[in-house]
Protein backbone atom coordinates (compact mmCIF):
# COMPACT_ATOMS: atom_id res chain seq x y z
CA UNK A 1 0.00 0.00 0.00
CA UNK A 2 1.59 3.09 -0.55
CA UNK A 3 3.47 5.31 1.64
CA UNK A 4 3.28 8.65 3.29
CA UNK A 5 2.46 11.35 0.23
CA UNK A 6 1.66 8.64 -2.20
CA UNK A 7 -1.29 8.55 -3.75
CA UNK A 8 -2.56 5.34 -5.55
CA UNK A 9 -5.48 2.76 -6.55
CA UNK A 10 -5.94 -0.25 -4.73
CA UNK A 11 -8.73 -3.04 -6.40
CA UNK A 12 -11.74 -5.31 -5.27
CA UNK A 13 -11.28 -8.49 -6.49
CA UNK A 14 -14.57 -10.14 -7.49
CA UNK A 15 -13.30 -12.93 -9.89
CA UNK A 16 -9.70 -13.80 -9.94
CA UNK A 17 -8.66 -13.81 -13.91
CA UNK A 18 -10.41 -10.55 -14.46
CA UNK A 19 -9.18 -8.45 -11.19
CA UNK A 20 -5.18 -10.11 -12.11
CA UNK A 21 -5.73 -8.47 -15.46
CA UNK A 22 -6.51 -5.30 -13.84
CA UNK A 23 -4.03 -5.45 -11.59
CA UNK A 24 -1.26 -5.16 -13.90
CA UNK A 25 -2.29 -2.07 -15.50
CA UNK A 26 -1.26 0.18 -12.46
CA UNK A 27 -2.61 -0.86 -9.17
CA UNK A 28 -0.52 -0.79 -5.94
CA UNK A 29 -2.43 -3.09 -3.92
CA UNK A 30 -5.11 -5.23 -4.44
CA UNK A 31 -8.22 -6.45 -1.82
CA UNK A 32 -9.02 -10.00 -1.94
CA UNK A 33 -11.99 -11.79 -0.11
CA UNK A 34 -11.40 -15.74 1.20
CA UNK A 35 -8.06 -17.22 1.49
CA UNK A 36 -8.28 -19.71 -2.17
CA UNK A 37 -8.71 -15.99 -3.56
CA UNK A 38 -5.85 -14.56 -1.75
CA UNK A 39 -3.68 -17.86 -2.36
CA UNK A 40 -4.76 -17.57 -6.23
CA UNK A 41 -3.77 -13.64 -6.49
CA UNK A 42 -0.52 -13.97 -4.75
CA UNK A 43 0.58 -16.86 -7.36
CA UNK A 44 0.04 -14.20 -10.29
CA UNK A 45 0.35 -10.86 -8.84
CA UNK A 46 3.33 -9.20 -6.43
CA UNK A 47 1.40 -6.64 -5.19
CA UNK A 48 0.59 -6.40 -1.27
CA UNK A 49 -3.42 -8.08 -0.55
CA UNK A 50 -5.53 -7.20 1.85
CA UNK A 51 -7.35 -10.17 2.83
CA UNK A 52 -11.15 -10.26 4.10
CA UNK A 53 -13.84 -13.03 4.43
CA UNK A 54 -17.23 -12.22 4.70
CA UNK A 55 -19.48 -14.42 6.42
CA UNK A 56 -23.12 -14.19 8.09
CA UNK A 57 -23.55 -14.60 11.38
CA UNK A 58 -27.19 -15.20 12.82
CA UNK A 59 -26.98 -12.45 15.98
CA UNK A 60 -25.34 -9.19 14.07
CA UNK A 61 -24.84 -7.80 11.10
CA UNK A 62 -21.25 -7.50 11.16
CA UNK A 63 -20.05 -9.87 8.12
CA UNK A 64 -16.14 -8.43 6.78
CA UNK A 65 -13.77 -10.47 8.70
CA UNK A 66 -16.20 -10.40 11.89
CA UNK A 67 -14.27 -13.26 14.57
CA UNK A 68 -10.77 -14.54 14.98
CA UNK A 69 -12.27 -17.74 13.09
CA UNK A 70 -12.15 -15.82 9.61
CA UNK A 71 -8.68 -14.14 10.95
CA UNK A 72 -6.99 -17.66 11.16
CA UNK A 73 -8.55 -18.59 7.82
CA UNK A 74 -7.18 -16.08 5.90
CA UNK A 75 -3.75 -16.08 7.74
CA UNK A 76 -3.39 -19.67 5.81
CA UNK A 77 -2.80 -17.44 2.75
CA UNK A 78 -0.87 -14.61 4.15
CA UNK A 79 -2.36 -11.42 3.12
CA UNK A 80 0.07 -8.56 3.68
CA UNK A 81 -2.77 -6.54 5.87
CA UNK A 82 -6.34 -7.71 6.67
CA UNK A 83 -9.77 -5.54 7.18
CA UNK A 84 -11.86 -5.94 9.68
CA UNK A 85 -15.30 -4.47 10.28
CA UNK A 86 -14.62 -1.92 12.60
CA UNK A 87 -18.51 -0.02 12.69
CA UNK A 88 -20.08 0.15 16.07
CA UNK A 89 -22.39 -2.84 15.47
CA UNK A 90 -23.12 -5.65 17.92
CA UNK A 91 -20.38 -7.82 17.01
CA UNK A 92 -20.62 -12.17 16.91
CA UNK A 93 -21.06 -13.41 19.99
CA UNK A 94 -20.76 -10.61 21.96
CA UNK A 95 -17.13 -9.83 21.55
CA UNK A 96 -15.64 -6.13 21.41
CA UNK A 97 -14.02 -4.81 18.53
CA UNK A 98 -10.98 -4.04 21.11
CA UNK A 99 -10.60 -7.50 22.10
CA UNK A 100 -10.63 -8.54 18.54
CA UNK A 101 -7.85 -6.12 17.51
CA UNK A 102 -5.66 -7.19 20.53
CA UNK A 103 -5.82 -10.90 19.72
CA UNK A 104 -5.07 -10.52 15.84
CA UNK A 105 -1.85 -8.01 17.15
CA UNK A 106 -0.84 -10.88 19.61
CA UNK A 107 -1.27 -13.96 17.31
CA UNK A 108 -0.60 -12.28 14.18
CA UNK A 109 1.76 -9.03 14.78
CA UNK A 110 3.20 -8.94 11.13
CA UNK A 111 -0.10 -8.49 9.41
CA UNK A 112 -1.71 -4.90 9.15
CA UNK A 113 -4.77 -3.80 10.16
CA UNK A 114 -7.20 -1.92 8.26
CA UNK A 115 -10.68 -1.02 9.53
CA UNK A 116 -13.96 -0.72 7.55
CA UNK A 117 -15.97 2.65 8.80
CA UNK A 118 -18.98 4.06 8.20
CA UNK A 119 -19.34 7.07 10.58
CA UNK A 120 -16.71 9.60 11.85
CA UNK A 121 -16.95 8.22 15.26
CA UNK A 122 -15.97 5.19 13.78
CA UNK A 123 -13.62 6.31 12.23
CA UNK A 124 -11.73 8.16 15.34
CA UNK A 125 -12.30 4.76 17.45
CA UNK A 126 -10.61 2.60 14.65
CA UNK A 127 -7.16 5.06 15.25
CA UNK A 128 -7.58 5.13 19.06
CA UNK A 129 -7.40 1.44 18.93
CA UNK A 130 -3.91 1.94 16.33
CA UNK A 131 -5.30 0.32 13.80
CA UNK A 132 -3.00 0.97 10.66
CA UNK A 133 -5.28 2.67 8.61
CA UNK A 134 -8.37 3.64 7.79
CA UNK A 135 -11.37 2.94 5.03
CA UNK A 136 -14.88 4.14 4.03
CA UNK A 137 -15.76 1.25 3.16
CA UNK A 138 -19.31 0.35 4.97
CA UNK A 139 -20.03 4.37 4.66
CA UNK A 140 -24.25 3.92 2.87
CA UNK A 141 -23.95 0.24 4.17
CA UNK A 142 -25.01 0.21 7.75
CA UNK A 143 -28.60 1.30 9.38
CA UNK A 144 -27.45 4.79 10.60
CA UNK A 145 -25.78 5.77 7.22
CA UNK A 146 -28.31 3.68 4.54
CA UNK A 147 -29.46 6.05 1.58
CA UNK A 148 -25.83 8.10 1.11
CA UNK A 149 -23.26 7.83 -0.76
CA UNK A 150 -19.59 8.40 -0.26
CA UNK A 151 -19.11 10.93 -3.32
CA UNK A 152 -22.40 13.00 -2.10
CA UNK A 153 -21.71 16.56 -1.33
CA UNK A 154 -18.26 16.81 -2.98
CA UNK A 155 -17.24 13.42 -0.51
CA UNK A 156 -18.39 15.11 2.92
CA UNK A 157 -18.47 12.81 4.90
CA UNK A 158 -14.50 11.57 3.40
CA UNK A 159 -13.77 15.45 4.86
CA UNK A 160 -15.41 14.54 7.78
CA UNK A 161 -13.16 11.36 8.60
CA UNK A 162 -9.64 13.17 7.22
CA UNK A 163 -10.07 16.15 9.67
CA UNK A 164 -10.65 13.89 12.80
CA UNK A 165 -7.95 11.07 12.13
CA UNK A 166 -4.27 11.44 11.11
CA UNK A 167 -3.56 7.74 10.28
CA UNK A 168 -3.64 7.12 6.27
CA UNK A 169 -7.35 7.05 4.96
CA UNK A 170 -9.02 5.19 2.33
CA UNK A 171 -11.72 6.00 0.03
CA UNK A 172 -13.67 3.02 -0.90
CA UNK A 173 -17.84 3.07 -1.67
CA UNK A 174 -19.28 4.25 -5.32
CA UNK A 175 -15.47 5.37 -6.40
CA UNK A 176 -16.32 3.84 -9.71
CA UNK A 177 -15.64 6.84 -12.78
CA UNK A 178 -11.80 8.18 -12.64
CA UNK A 179 -13.00 11.70 -11.80
CA UNK A 180 -14.63 10.40 -8.56
CA UNK A 181 -11.03 9.01 -7.61
CA UNK A 182 -9.17 12.11 -8.65
CA UNK A 183 -12.28 14.02 -6.20
CA UNK A 184 -11.72 11.43 -3.10
CA UNK A 185 -7.94 11.80 -3.15
CA UNK A 186 -8.64 15.67 -3.63
CA UNK A 187 -10.94 15.57 -0.38
CA UNK A 188 -8.06 14.05 1.74
CA UNK A 189 -8.00 10.36 1.09
CA UNK A 190 -4.13 8.88 0.68
CA UNK A 191 -5.66 5.92 -1.58
CA UNK A 192 -8.78 5.03 -3.28
CA UNK A 193 -9.98 1.52 -3.74
CA UNK A 194 -12.10 0.28 -6.82
CA UNK A 195 -14.31 -2.63 -7.74
CA UNK A 196 -16.30 -3.52 -10.31
CA UNK A 197 -15.90 -0.27 -12.20
CA UNK A 198 -12.44 -1.78 -12.85
CA UNK A 199 -12.78 -5.32 -11.92
CA UNK A 200 -16.00 -6.48 -13.31
CA UNK A 201 -15.97 -6.63 -17.00
CA UNK A 202 -19.81 -7.31 -17.47
CA UNK A 203 -20.47 -4.24 -15.36
CA UNK A 204 -18.37 -1.80 -17.38
CA UNK A 205 -20.39 -3.56 -20.65
CA UNK A 206 -23.79 -3.06 -19.48
CA UNK A 207 -23.17 0.82 -18.41
CA UNK A 208 -21.97 1.05 -21.94
CA UNK A 209 -24.56 -0.58 -23.46
CA UNK A 210 -27.17 1.40 -21.32
CA UNK A 211 -25.34 4.84 -22.39
CA UNK A 212 -26.13 3.95 -25.59
CA UNK A 213 -29.25 2.59 -25.70
CA UNK A 214 -30.38 6.06 -24.33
Amino acid sequence: MPGPGRRAIALQFYHVPDGCCSARRGAVGIRANSAADIAAIKMVVSLPVIGILKRDYPDSKVFITATMLEVHEIMQSQPDMIALDATDRPRPNGESLSALVAAVREQYPQVLLMADVATVDEAKNAERLKFDCVSSTLFGYTAATAGHLLPDDDFAQLRAMRAVIRCPLIAEGNVDTPERAAQALKAGADAVVVGGAITRPQLITRRFASALSM
